[in-house]
């Protein structure tokens, strides 16, 4: 676990610091105004003659997008990790104008007879929409994060790409006795 000092500066905001593995100093001063400043830099005692400090100033989109991006490492390893999971699927499926989910709601896929998988999320743009409701509404560009076994995840994909619904088989139906 990372230790973080967390350093008030009356009038400024907040600076947030860290020793790196390597013993480099890292910090963040998030501005009241909005924008922040990641720093890199050596204590004075410790710099000497070759000592670098680094400033970069961030907007506060600017600052958001590199928090999502050090932060999407973890979430990728994680997704990585849990693809592993035998029987278990997570994939993406990018709406085109032409398929027909496109200006529709998602929908209850269980009226369309896939039991079973889930949208964990749709991601429009820069940002993402986590646990959407059936009655959210697809837009071309948007990409559908979906979970479940591989087969039934083609099946929604399948059926958002050609609208076409299916019959539930006796291995999508919850109260199907087991093997028939």
């Amino acid at each position: 676990m990372v230790d973080v000092r967390r350093v008030k500066l009356p009038g400024v905001g907040v600076l947030h610091t860290f020793i790196t593995e390597d013993g480099g100093k890292v910090g963040v001063i998030a501005h009241r105004s909005g924008h922040s400043d990641l720093i890199s830099f050596a204590d004075e005692e410790d710099g000497g003659p070759d000592a670098s400090k680094v400033s970069l100033r961030l907007s506060e989109d600017e600052a958001h997008t590199l928090a999502e991006l050090l932060g999407g490492t973890r979430i990728t390893e994680t997704l990585d990790k849990l693809d592993q999971i035998p029987g278990l699927s997570i994939d993406w499926f990018t709406v085109d104008y032409d398929d027909a989910i496109a200006g529709h709601h998602l929908g209850a896929l269980a009226s369309a007879g896939i039991i079973g998988v889930t949208v964990v999320a749709v991601v429009r743009g820069e940002s993402a929409n986590p646990a959407p409701a059936d009655d959210f509404t697809v837009f071309p560009g948007d990409t559908l994060v979906v979970a479940g076994s591989p087969e039934k995840v083609a099946k929604v994909f399948s059926f958002y790409r050609t609208g076409a619904r299916t019959a539930p088989s006796a291995n999508d139906r919850l109260d199907a006795p087991p093997g028939g």
